[in-house]
């Protein structure tokens, strides 16, 4: 599992704002291995399907994972034929290598990407995109389990598909309902964060995306679709399911390990603007107490376990001095990783060496207790020594919680996430080694002016695919343009309101005149 560093915690999500000119908005990515057969249909079907319903302007790109049939040819026709199509050849086989390697070159501000069967009806494209547009969700899945969902396939393949992710739900606590459909889309902004942290390159790259995503607070937005199974497909099943188990364990141990910066790809909590003018306020102060009060529950069971154990062999201080030590050590622990979510190793001994003053606190209250109890009584019963201890361990419990809040685990991150995404100063994000620049407004495909006319469509920027070598220009440099994606910024800065861009776009192929 990659720890890489990621750049930051990401901006509030913004609708992004359109305009008549620019990048495509979409770039809808089909992975491809010796599919000469399909690959055309499929392109040609998608193509049109596109310029018909999709009000912006878009590409489809087809990823090649080292096709040893004429795919390669078919794909620089289709190329050559189509403005919007571009190829793209990987000398290494694996779907996840293929999406990584092209979404993370991609300008497009939102990504998807389909199975070249084409085994999901096409009318779900809009609805999946369009929460990313809106600046709704961060990523979009088809949902072939949902209850809306249409499906024709095999009991086989049924069985294997809900088998999967139940032990996604049991063993990752996933809660997305369907991992393996070939029906994506994510922002741009999200993928440039979230892919450095995903290892699979194969069919696992969906599921490992899907739950750091979703265990990082990123939002899901799930879209019930119409599948037909295609009985000619060439995954093999076995070989999928192994390895797909091997990456449900690695991807369970680096949680349980905390070996993930997932603090550094969450959002903050309000996107709506005026969220972001409150100040002072503390945020998960209800999970975090949640979370406080059940590890505080179990650490005083264990603390009276130990207290039991070593009042057997030593006096009343020198037990409660050890099972206050020991059980101290296990609860500062428990409530970095669980309560205040702090993960990873980085600052475990500053954190350790601050939970033991607080158990000095709590000793010294625990302790006075016992004394002002023995000065009262010279020989008490265990039983009331135990309802002494358990008072006294509440209070300081609560000033446990007060001192873990304030002074070893505070969230530096509120304040300064509340300054930078004001309204007046929108938050961008910029990716490691590239400029802070704006990202270009979203472009619309123009409606079309006549009935008698052919539709006329904007022709989008050359795209950073066109070269010879795919990768590389004459001066040897990258052709793969990684300039940042800002979200939310509109074109008008007299306007705050992102959502105002949004023109209504016509139908192609409509009078303008007809009502």
């Amino acid at each position: 599992m990659r720890t890489d560093s990621s750049p930051g915690t990401l901006p509030a999500r913004e609708h992004l704002p359109a305009t008549d000119a620019g990048t495509p908005v979409l770039d809808v990515v089909i992975p491809v291995y010796n599919e000469e057969k399909d690959l055309q249909p499929c392109v040609l079907r998608l193509h049109e399907h596109l310029k018909r319903t999709f009000p912006y302007a878009f590409r489809i790109t087809i990823a090649d994972n080292a096709s040893t049939d004429t795919t390669p040819r078919v794909s620089a026709r289709l190329e050559a034929e189509l403005p919007e199509v571009r190829a793209f050849r990987l000398e290494q086989k694996g779907r996840g290598r293929a999406l990584r390697t092209v979404w993370s070159s991609s300008d497009a501000p939102v990504l998807a990407y389909m199975d070249v069967d084409l085994s999901t009806d096409l009318n779900a494209l809009l609805p999946l995109v369009a929460p990313l547009i809106s600046g709704h969700s961060d990523l979009a899945i088809g949902s072939r389990l949902a209850r809306s969902s249409r499906v024709v396939r095999g009991a086989k393949r049924e069985f294997i598909s809900r088998s999967y992710n139940l032990i996604l739900r049991g063993s990752l606590q996933a809660r997305f309902s369907d991992a393996q459909c070939g029906f994506k889309a994510i922002r741009r902004d999200v993928a440039q964060v979230l892919l450095p942290l995903v290892e699979d390159s194969g069919w696992f790259f969906d599921t490992e995306m899907l739950v750091i995503a979703e265990r990082a607070g990123l939002r899901i937005h799930e879209v019930p679709v119409d599948w037909v199974d295609d009985p000619d497909s060439t995954v093999h099943i076995v070989k999928t399911a192994t390895d797909d188990l091997k990456g449900v364990w690695r991807v369970g141990r680096a949680l349980a390990t905390g070996s993930l910066p997932l603090d550094r790809i969450t959002r903050p909590f309000g996107d709506d603007p005026r969220d972001r003018d409150i100040q002072d306020v503390p945020k998960g102060l209800a999970r975090q107490l949640v979370g406080f009060c059940v590890v505080g529950g179990l650490s005083t069971l264990f603390y009276l376990v130990l207290y039991s154990a070593f009042r057997q062999f030593g006096g009343s201080q020198t037990a409660n001095a050890l099972a206050l030590l020991v059980s101290a050590v296990a609860n500062t622990a428990a409530n970095r990783r669980l309560t205040f979510g702090v993960r990873g190793s980085g600052g475990a001994v500053r954190h350790q060496a601050q939970g033991l003053v607080v158990f000095g606190i709590g000793l010294a209250l625990t302790s006075g207790s016992l004394a002002a109890l023995n000065a009262a009584s010279s020989d008490p019963a265990h039983s009331t020594e135990l309802a002494v201890l358990i008072a006294a361990n509440l209070a300081a419990t609560v000033l446990r919680f007060l001192l873990f809040r304030a002074w070893v685990f505070p969230d530096r991150r509120e304040s300064t996430v509340v300054a930078a995404h004001t309204p007046s100063a929108p938050a961008s994000f910029t990716a490691p080694g590239a400029h802070q620049q704006p990202y270009p407004p979203l472009p619309q495909r123009p409606a079309a002016q006549a009935p008698t006319q052919a539709p006329q469509y904007a022709t989008a920027p050359r795209s950073p695919y066109d070269s010879d070598q795919f990768g590389s220009s004459q001066s040897g440099t990258s052709r793969f343009d990684t300039t940042p994606f800002r979200a939310g910024e509109a074109a008008d800065r007299t306007s705050r309101d992102a959502t105002a861009w949004l023109q209504p776009v016509r139908p192609t192929g409509t009078d303008p005149k007809d009502a």
